[in-house]
């Protein structure tokens, strides 16, 4: 006991803990987790001296401050990373910091490195103590000129990424704090360097490459496809990296994660190996699939969401073409389809009938909160489909699973089997996908029917080279025989509607952007992708360009989009590198013509059955008002109407919150009243936007027994009066009637 009681009081050890917390614990973890890079350990090795010079012997709040913040953003990214394959991005810090980031990310699977958070609350708790026990001996903190190693170590980090640019992850090559002061100085020299050379940032680049709709390749097919229906098959976060032919074609090395059956199924249709998908999110995924466009390259206002507000455009998706064509089409998901709106969305879109959970009447196999486990949706669909044949019109029918979407879906005899939730629930999809087209075979569906399997997202690969950009289709049709096996060429999610009028051999809309599948091109294409904070353009001319987090851009030599390594060829920076940021800025532009006048209306009149308790801000959430962009300089309007249709005695419990960023955001919401039979809840109020929201959700969450009705969910922004932007405007009171 002395020998403890000597070591507490001695002073250097308050300094060892420091080092091994913020220096030596950083470079186990980066080893442990595959992480090992020399531009990582230089990385840790530097700010890890920063901590140490910060804390050492000064106050203990400050300390405390940054310890915990380190602590979770280190324990954070390590989360994300293993979730959904990349490294947190500027925005991720506002809930990298949140509690409900780390519970809800980890949701029934638990951290996944559990040891990495032992340590650090460990020695996070030990500094404590001995900070308490040496209170009153003399500080004696670390003079600043040790600053000067810290500072080497991020000169020479700087220096040999200059020289030698990594392919590696971000997360391979910084830690998060290094990340964001890199970013922050890069944003300050381009600037700067714009400035010195007078470019104009306004000059517009040609975007046409982009945005043509090419059918000049000659068919694959003399006449129109046979079949008279069209089944899409969309697999959540499904990357390309697990087909064996995929990997075969790219020249990719094979993974301990894949899926053997649908790689035999790969092998019986036409794959397109070099398939990009151009971001993240369902909503995204889903309006590039079926409008034929570039979803948004950031997080701004998903175009999805602008469809409700365009109806024109809408028209021109390919649901709304097959409709007016004849056909009756059909969405069906396992999740519940008031997330991100698409119990609008859809409908917009040209579904004449739009499904969800609620739909599925067999029992599932595994209690998952997002919805339907992938066995019981597949047997599901199935149904589905038997339905549609007994129907004389030709159907159009796309699926949405969601078993492989975080935390991850699969029954316990998987999870046993599998070193990581994550390989199990893909294991799982996989036999559910095999047994499903299985059964489209023996029943003749596919004698009749267009089939393409693809994925709405990737949720990566690691030391997979752009993993979270490579998709696939698979594309079964009548005329197999007449298809190659493996599709050559870059292809994406921008040339799914294109193709499909094309094998249909139907009229294609002005707005459809796009290549189709079923022809073969003389020359390359442009393509563009967003994914892991990384914008990547291919000019179709060999040449691939990616520009990460701190706007430097390094070109490569690359006949594809996807491949395993490329070619290094230089580093761009200044109006070069600004024009592939332009690009993408011109391909994101609104389906609106003004935002600052935007208007949406989220309530659809369903008669919403409530739960007996909430337990999942996303999961249960009541309204599809995900990912907003709320301009700079405007007012947004809220109305919110809510009738109780049917409540028991106890009545109805509602809450609303806001986040930015998947991370709360406290605004002036009134607090809304509880609600009882034969009511209806009024309430109206308003917030103003200094600066651009982005990433901006609303949760409506509501428990009780009973049923209740949504009747209005308007948000609408309009500018604000400049000389009223720093005024405080007070909501209205909710009213009860």
């Amino acid at each position: 006991m002395r020998s403890v009681g000597r070591w507490l009081h001695t002073p250097a050890t308050a300094l060892v803990l420091l080092c091994t917390l913020f220096l030596l614990l950083p470079l186990v973890a980066r080893y442990q987790l595959g992480w090992s890079h020399p531009y990582g350990y230089l990385s840790d090795l530097a700010i890890g001296g920063l901590l140490v010079l910060a804390v050492h012997q000064r106050r203990l709040l400050l300390g405390i401050v940054l310890s915990l913040t380190w602590c979770l953003f280190t324990l954070g990214t390590a989360e994300l990373v293993a979730a959904v394959g990349r490294m947190p991005e500027p925005g991720d810090l506002q809930y990298l910091a949140d509690p409900q980031f780390v519970s809800h990310s980890t949701q029934e699977g638990g951290l996944s490195q559990p040891w990495l958070a032992v340590a650090m609350v460990a020695l996070l708790g030990l500094y404590l103590t001995v900070r308490r026990v040496q209170q009153s001996l003399p500080k004696r903190p670390l003079a600043w000129t040790w600053m000067l190693a810290p500072g080497a170590l991020l000169g020479a980090h700087a220096l040999y990424q200059y020289q030698s640019p990594s392919a590696a992850e971000q997360w391979q090559q910084f830690n998060l704090p290094h990340k964001l002061l890199a970013e922050s100085l890069s944003s300050g020299q381009m600037q700067l360097r714009d400035w010195l050379a007078g470019d104009n940032p306004n000059s517009a680049p040609d975007i046409s490459a982009f945005t043509t709709l090419d059918l000049n390749g000659s068919p694959l097919l003399a006449n129109p496809g046979q079949a008279r229906n069209l089944l899409i098959i969309t697999l959540e976060g499904v990357t390309g990296a697990y087909i064996e032919a995929a990997q075969a074609a790219i020249g990719s090395p094979p993974d301990d994660t894949s899926m053997p059956r649908l790689s035999q199924w790969a092998e019986r249709g036409m794959l397109t190996a070099d398939y990009v998908l151009h971001g993240h999110q369902t909503i995204r995924g889903l309006y590039a699939m079926l409008c034929g466009d570039y979803n948004k390259l950031d997080s701004g206002t998903p175009k999805g969401l602008e469809l409700l507000n365009n109806p024109l455009r809408a028209a021109q998706c390919l649901p709304a073409q097959l409709r007016e064509n004849g056909f009756s089409t059909h969405f069906l998901q396992g999740a519940g389809l008031r997330f991100m709106a698409k119990d609008q969305i859809m409908p917009r879109m040209g579904f004449e009938h739009t499904r969800g959970r609620e739909w599925f009447r067999n029992t599932p196999y595994v209690d998952f909160s997002w919805g339907m486990d992938d066995k019981a949706f597949f047997e599901g669909a199935l149904k589905y489909v038997g339905q549609l044949r007994e129907q004389k019109a030709p159907w159009m029918l796309t699926l949405l699973t969601v078993g492989t979407h975080q935390p991850y879906s699969a029954p316990a005899d998987y999870l046993d089997r599998y070193p990581s939730a994550k390989q199990a629930a893909v294991a799982y999809l996989d036999d559910a996908l095999g047994d499903f087209l299985d059964a489209l075979a023996q029943q003749g569906v596919l004698d009749d029917t267009l089939v393409l399997v693809t994925s709405d997202e990737s949720h990566g690969l690691d030391d997979v080279r752009l993993a979270s950009a490579w998709g696939f289709n698979l594309l079964l049709a009548p005329e197999q025989a007449q298809l190659p096996a493996l599709k050559d060429g870059v292809y994406g999610h921008i040339d799914l509607t294109a193709s499909v009028l094309d094998y249909f051999a139907l009229p294609l809309p002005d707005a459809i952007a796009g290549r189709s599948l079923l022809r073969n091109y003389a020359s390359g294409r442009a393509m563009m992708s967003y994914t892991n904070g990384l914008l990547r353009q291919h000019d179709g001319h060999g040449t691939f360009t990616e520009c990460d987090f701190q706007r430097v851009c390094r070109r490569y030599a690359s006949d594809g989009f996807i491949a395993p390594s490329a070619r290094y060829l230089e580093r761009v920076t200044g109006r070069e590198a600004r024009l592939v940021s332009q690009r993408a800025g011109l391909l994101d532009q609104s389906l609106q013509d003004n935002l600052a006048g935007q208007h949406f209306q989220f309530a659809s009149n369903e008669r919403i059955l409530l739960q007996s308790h909430q337990a999942d801000d996303w999961a249960d959430n009541l309204v599809g008002a995900q990912y907003l962009e709320l301009p700079k300089g405007t007012r947004t309007r809220v109305t919110l109407q809510v009738r109780a249709l049917q409540l028991g005695a106890q009545g109805a419990r509602l809450e609303l919150k806001t986040k930015e960023y998947d991370r709360e955001v406290r605004l002036p919401i009134p607090t809304l009243p509880d609600l009882a039979e034969g009511e209806t809840l009024t309430i109206s109020f308003d917030f103003d936007n200094i600066d651009t929201r982005k990433a901006f959700s609303f949760h409506l969450l509501g428990q009780g027994s009973g049923i209740i009705e949504i009747s209005d969910f308007s948000v609408s922004s309009s500018p604000l009066d400049t000389e009223m932007v720093a005024a405080q405007h007070d909501p209205l009171e909710p009213a009860v009637q």
